[in-house]
């Protein structure tokens, strides 16, 4: 048989056998043949996607303590009113003076562990106008100066800041800014609490890696976070860290992220 007429007879069988199949077999057939090339086209994109498996495992730490400040900073103004520029002076004398007796009063004096500082007294003119004719209603002098108070001891500054308007009574306009506690060892606090929050990622660490049945290996990488220096039990949390100066005991926390080696 030549091959063209092979191929013909070949072709005609075919086209018989197509006829004589029924459709529902015809059917299954071209979608086993689809599912074939399906799942294999899928194993081909799984295997592809594969990737070694990772060595290290990253794991935050934290670190929190209560702390109590050991410097608190505290400005008052003291402002007095005169009919003129030398009234206004004598009289501001007179405000100081009140002011600091106060202070006294209350161990509030410079000495080996605070400083009571008076600022420059400075004098300027007030002038009263009528908003609708530009008439000059009433002139008289202010003169204000600054008291700046350094100490160690927190817990006497906080109670007298609590007394000052007391000198409202005895005829003194004061303005007393709010108290600024700090804490002056946080160099070497930093130290101590990077160290704890270290640790305390390392046992988060061991924990996760033990039941995959793996150990914990040595340090790879590290990452130091912000601290947050806050009040007792604040749940505020910023990116750049924070500093409250607003109370005596405060909550200082210590971020790690570290990454382990996984044997």
């Amino acid at each position: 048989m030549q091959p063209f007429s092979f191929l013909k007879t070949l072709s005609n069988n075919s086209v018989q056998i197509f006829r004589r199949t029924p459709p529902l077999v015809f059917a299954m057939s071209i979608l086993s043949i689809g599912g074939f090339i399906g799942f294999t086209s899928a194993t081909k994109i799984l295997v592809s996607g594969l990737k070694p498996a990772e060595d290290t495992i990253t794991v935050t730490g934290a670190s929190t303590e209560r702390i109590e400040s050991d410097m608190a900073k505290w400005d008052i103004k003291v402002q007095t009113i005169g009919s003129s520029q030398i009234d206004s002076y004598q009289n501001h004398i007179k405000s100081i003076k009140k002011t600091i007796n106060f202070l006294n009063s209350y161990g509030l004096k410079t000495n080996d562990y605070q400083t009571v500082e008076l600022g420059p007294a400075t004098t300027s003119k007030q002038v009263s106008k009528n908003n609708k004719t530009g008439k000059i209603i009433s002139t008289h002098w202010l003169t204000s100066q600054w008291i700046e108070i350094e100490s160690t001891d927190v817990v006497n500054i906080n109670k007298v800041h609590r007394k000052i308007s007391q000198l409202l009574g005895k005829g003194v306009l004061v303005k007393s800014n709010s108290p600024k506690f700090t804490y002056t060892k946080l160099a070497g606090k930093r130290i101590d609490m990077l160290a704890k929050a270290t640790k305390d990622a390392r046992i988060r660490a061991e924990a996760i890696v033990r039941e995959t049945g793996s150990e914990l290996g040595s340090v790879k990488k590290v990452n130091t976070g912000v601290f947050q220096i806050t009040v007792p039990n604040s749940t505020r949390v910023s990116n750049w860290g924070s500093y409250d100066t607003s109370t005596i005991q405060k909550d200082i926390t210590a971020v790690m992220g570290v990454t382990f080696a996984i044997n």
